[in-house]
């Protein structure tokens, strides 16, 4: 879970008077939005200031905070808690109504039109919750999510959603600012609300000194940072609300800090975490137009300080800083604080501290350090100087030509049950002897979340570590070296989630999307069927990222290739968004960026694989694959057709899958009869199969069914080319790729 108390509270006595049912959606937006000039708010409730005694509504606005909800079809739900005094941190939530993808009616949201959803809460906040009498319930939190969980709603940096419930007696709620220890520049505007609701009057003061007082029980201003005469020097600011002879306070502090200093980037680092020796760090960060950036974390208790503010480039570009006097060996979780209010982790970092580690037990990943819930918010990120390099097996290994490949394509999450690496290993001699002599890993780079297919990656420099241990990868592919196997990882280059800190640096929030200025992503995708954040392939910056990225994987873990997903969207010639006819045409910068990204790959080695997800017009793929790349070649519906015993208008045609009849001059089409994106040949055989042909022969048999797949592997392998199947395809899997919950579910 992810917490960060950033919400807005607005009065809707206003609204709550009128049927809430009867209220069309664009009219209740436009009230909304009067109550709150400016604001783009997540949720809101009725009343403003809920306690746990209160019958409560809550409307949500899926197009606000990560807008990954926004326009996607109801049914919604919420995943919701209560954070209580017995709670030891933000991510741990109290009384939670139902497990995650468990669909129940108390939780689903009621759509209301124009991306608005209501939830009640009756009789009371206490009783939904089934919260005993004893305990006190501090704040609601909140998830958002579609039926299969494979779209959810946060806060705009990924956080979760939390909503204050108040004490029925008097209390004051410092809402704005939400941190309360800010590092700021001489008159920088501080916003300030704070809300008592049981106050008769609320004041606010400066380093003791009264600045505003107001009746009521909301006091809201916005101070000019000042720092009286003296950088690094913290300055208090109070509220205290009144009533009658009763008081309480809350307070913040701010620190004015001078300019960073300016001076050049020392020889030899590069963007990210570098290691000058065993024991000091050099963190680089590329953030052009940022103002200031501090660097937190365990060495200083995650609180900004002057000897962990960052250096900047005379260019303005990079930010910099040595960290020496560090443990060699130790892991140290940290994040970079930009100017205030943005904390990130490293974007070239190889591993990453999450709050949902949580779920990662130790099974799969032993000695993994908790994450710092209480001290941040957001994903981190480590650091370890004096790290032990790994010790390869010097044993040479060829991989097989790129015409022989057999390529076993698999979803480490669903093909064994303890999910990790290691068990891939124990299963290697199954593989070998099927005569395969490639696995193809669904992305292991990490993505959001732990059950995912991994093509909503956020962190593409580090192992996603529900998987494993980054050495747990390495030895795997030594073990299939040795077993003559190469390795290939699918790879996401086309996008980035909004958990990226590449996403997060340059973010349009008002929009809901990445800025104009951000140097690596299009504010609006380019092309239809785009999901996450579309990477700008046209810019130096993601031109040098993505040639990176790929140096890092081939040298650091030897593997052997790439299946590149989506390698159509590596386009900014505009199809977006439902032009798919457009997007296809041949597009001679996409196929200069593709070339581009190639040559950069066969510069480190020579002989590593390319694979295209392509799917676009004949004539471009025969320029690509005379260009050393292999393209995937989808005959899933061709074959089925013929496996279910059809074939009105040709259907059963299987020719395409030959380069000779694609008029290659080389045999470059990855073939395959199934993929993870296909439903299953044998589920379909026995669902639709052709159960007519005679009274003694019936597709749907599975006997039947299954001498029909045997049948058509015969005139599978026998083309010439590489070919491919998916995970089980060699049992006659079975099970729908919509069962179990859905799609994107574990299966």
């Amino acid at each position: 879970m992810r917490c960060l108390a950033t919400l807005f509270y607005i009065p809707l006595q206003r609204i709550i008077l009128l049927p809430m049912k009867t209220i069309l959606a664009g009219l209740l937006l436009s009230i909304l939005l009067s109550l709150s000039p400016g604001l783009a708010q997540v949720v809101i409730t009725s009343p403003a200031y809920p306690t746990d005694s209160d019958s409560c509504t809550l409307i949500y606005d899926a197009a606000q905070g990560n807008g990954e909800l926004k326009n996607v079809a109801p049914p919604l739900y919420a995943h919701t808690g209560v954070i209580t005094n017995l709670s030891t941190a933000p991510s741990d939530w109290k009384y939670v109504v139902a497990d995650w993808n468990v669909n129940i009616p108390k939780i689903q949201l009621t759509p209301l039109g124009n991306n608005l959803y209501q939830l009640k809460f009756k009789p009371s906040v206490r009783n939904y919750y089934g919260v005993p009498a004893a305990e006190v319930i501090k704040k609601m939190a909140f998830v958002f999510r579609n039926a299969d969980g494979s779209k959810v709603g946060r806060n705009s940096d990924g956080s979760d959603i939390f909503v204050d419930i108040y004490p029925d007696e008097l209390s004051v709620n410092l809402v704005l600012p939400s941190n309360r220890d800010l590092y700021l520049k001489q008159g920088t505007p501080i916003s300030v609300r704070a809300v008592s609701p049981a106050a008769t009057q609320m004041r606010l003061l400066v380093n003791g000194t009264e600045v505003k007082s107001v009746t009521g029980q909301e006091l809201t201003d916005t101070l000019p940072a000042d720092n009286f005469g003296a950088d690094w020097t913290r300055h208090t600011v109070k509220v205290i609300a009144t009533s009658g002879a009763l008081s309480v306070a809350d307070s913040f502090a701010y620190t004015i800090i001078p300019p960073a200093t300016v001076a050049d980037l020392p020889a030899g680092l590069q963007d990210g975490i570098n290691y000058p020796d065993s024991a000091t760090a050099a963190l680089v960060l590329y953030a052009p137009y940022k103002d200031h950036v501090f660097v937190i974390g365990d060495f200083n208790d995650w609180k900004p300080e002057r000897d962990h503010y960052m250096n900047v480039t005379p260019d303005g570009n990079r930010y910099w800083l040595m960290i020496g006097g560090l443990t060699p060996g130790q892991e140290y979780i940290f994040q970079y604080l930009v100017d205030g209010t943005l904390r990130i982790g490293d974007p070239y970092a190889d591993k990453v501290s999450d709050p949902d580690d949580q779920y990662i037990t130790a099974a799969t990943y032993p000695g993994l350090k908790a994450y710092p819930a209480g001290k941040t918010t957001g994903i981190a990120t480590y650091l370890q100087p004096g790290q032990e390099p790994y010790a390869w097996n010097t044993t040479p290994f060829t991989p097989p030509p790129a015409t022989d490949l057999v390529i076993y394509e698999l979803l480490l999450r669903d093909f064994t049950a303890a999910h990790d690496f290691q068990s891939l290993i124990d299963t290697m001699d199954y593989l070998k002897s099927l005569g395969i002599n490639a696995i193809e890993l669904m992305p292991v780079m990490e993505f959001e979340g732990n059950l995912s297919w991994g093509y909503n990656p956020n962190f593409s420099f580090a192992v996603d570590k529900y998987y494993g241990q980054k050495n747990d990868l390495k030895r795997l592919v030594e073990e299939a070296h040795l077993r003559g196997m190469a390795i290939i990882l699918d790879i996401v280059c086309n996008h980035h989630f909004g958990s990226s800190p590449l996403v997060r640096l340059y973010w349009d929030a008002a929009n809901s999307r990445p800025a104009a200025n951000s140097p690596w992503f299009n504010p609006v995708p380019k092309h239809p069927y785009n999901v996450g954040y579309d990477f700008n392939h046209e810019t130096p910056f993601t031109r040098q990222y993505m040639r990176r990225l790929l140096s890092y994987w081939l040298e650091e873990f030897h593997v052997d290739g790439f299946r590149f997903d989506l390698s159509k969207g590596f386009t900014q010639k505009n199809s977006y968004p439902d032009d798919v006819s457009l997007w296809g045409q041949y597009d001679a910068s996409r196929i200069n960026i593709l070339t581009d990204y190639v040559m950069a790959l066969h510069a480190v080695n020579p002989n590593a694989y390319a694979i295209m997800e392509h799917f676009a017009d004949n004539s471009e793929e025969q320029v690509l694959s005379s260009r050393n790349m292999l393209l995937w070649g989808n005959l899933n519906g061709n074959y089925n057709e013929a496996t279910m015993g059809w074939n009105a208008g040709g259907k059963s045609d299987f020719s395409w899958i030959s380069y000779v009849k694609r008029g290659w001059s080389d045999p470059h089409v990855v073939g395959y009869m199934e993929s993870h994106d296909e439903e299953r040949l044998s589920f379909k055989n026995i669902a639709y199969g052709n159960a007519a042909v005679s009274p003694w022969y019936n597709v749907k048999d599975t006997g039947t069914s299954l001498k029909r797949l045997e049948l058509a592997a015969n005139f599978f392998f026998t083309i010439p080319g590489p070919k491919m199947i998916w995970q089980f395809g060699e049992l006659g899997y079975d099970y729908s790729i919509n069962s179990n919950g859905g799609r994107l579910a574990p299966k």
